[in-house]
């Protein structure tokens, strides 16, 4: 089945703009087009975006997405170097979440002062 870029859009929440600059970016490969030139997005594609979007809010780089995707196309001889890439990036999450942790309990330490001063001031 064929999705348009509008209802890839819908489908993935990136806007039509990121769609398209993806494609120029070679982030999603191999864009088909119809007889009038317009983009048509199989299932694989959109199966990518979606894990795409995933490594972008974990915060991998468009440099790193890529190379990802590079990797990707080259078949399974790569696998390992994909293991390799989404490992550091795990490692990465983690650390993110440990110091949105840490802030946290920053906010909560602030919470339960201001609310002993209210208590206070009664």
């Amino acid at each position: 089945m064929n999705y348009s870029i509008g209802q890839v859009s819908d489908q993935t929440g990136l806007s039509i703009h990121t769609l398209r600059y993806y494609e120029k970016e070679g982030i999603i490969p191999f864009v088909n087009r119809n007889d009038n030139g317009i983009r048509m997005y199989e299932t694989k594609d959109i199966e990518l975006l979606k894990f795409v979007c995933c490594l972008r809010a974990t915060g991998m780089a468009i440099s790193d997405l890529k190379e990802f995707v590079r990797l990707i196309i080259q078949g399974n001889e790569t696998i390992d170097q994909r293991i390799i890439m989404l490992e550091k990036q795990k490692e990465n999450l983690k650390s993110r979440v440990d110091q949105l942790v840490a802030y946290q309990g920053m906010i909560n330490q602030k919470i339960n002062i201001y609310s002993d001063m209210l208590v206070k001031n009664k």
